[in-house]
């Protein structure tokens, strides 16, 4: 259990070292003077692109005017196989529900007195 607290307390330590960098460096960047502002530069216009001519697509045929798909031959019988016969299971035999009483051993007899 000690080892576990150490290994938690050394993660958490290590988390928190590069959250203090962080907070460093911004504290710092806040406290720098504004940046001066650039000037925004203008940009050229788009060249013109000259019209290329667009490729004609072929027209597809409608789904009604498809010629029907030709029939399928008939396919022969299979012939008849011989059904196996599996010989009939052996019957279980039955669990009995009655416990048996389990014989004790009576205990010594008792040591009594002598008599002389």
């Amino acid at each position: 259990m000690g080892y576990f607290n150490c290994i938690a307390l050394a993660f958490l330590m290590a988390l928190s070292f590069p959250s203090i960098k962080v907070g460093q460096a911004t504290r710092h960047l806040q406290q720098l003077p504004p940046m001066p502002t650039l000037p925004t530069a203008t940009l050229p216009p788009f060249p013109s692109i000259p019209n290329i001519p667009q490729p004609t697509i072929p027209t597809m045929p409608r789904p009604g005017a498809l010629p029907p798909l030709p029939t399928m031959p008939a396919l022969p019988s299979l012939p008849s196989v011989p059904r196996a016969t599996l010989p009939p299971l052996p019957s279980m035999p039955s669990i009995p529900t009655a416990i048996p009483s389990i014989p004790f051993l009576s205990p010594p007899p008792s040591a009594s007195p002598s008599t002389p």
